[in-house]
């Protein structure tokens, strides 16, 4: 088992997620965050610390998707080990439906 990112974290990218992470896995996009599951070593202590419920473990239905796209950008975005703030209008997203079609971006780095 490994833990994934998920489409809430799109425009949100609250990184509460980033500090307590022992290995280091958390790679930053532009608009979002993905774990490296080769990286990660299932502890879950990142998944209580997202405020928006963004992280979950691959073995819930319907993450296959989502091990994909986490597997595919840590191998292309910068690798992140400190929290930074999140976009200003972060919470104004959070409830955004289709954040993945509509707004995910492939460029790596950050907004802030």
């Amino acid at each position: 088992m490994t833990y994934v990112v998920t489409e809430s974290c799109i425009r949100c990218k609250y990184m509460d997620c980033v500090e307590v992470c022992p290995v280091d896995c958390f790679y930053e996009g532009e608009n979002m965050l993905v774990i490296d599951p080769e990286v990660c070593i299932d502890c879950g202590v990142c998944q209580p610390e997202c405020p928006i419920d963004a992280i979950l473990p691959d073995t819930e239905p319907g993450m296959e998707k989502w091990v994909e796209v986490n597997a595919r950008y840590a191998a292309l975005w910068p690798n992140i080990t400190q929290k930074k703030a999140p976009p200003q209008d972060a919470d104004a997203w959070v409830s955004v439906p289709n954040k993945y079609p509509d707004h995910f971006s492939s460029e790596g780095g950050g907004e802030g």
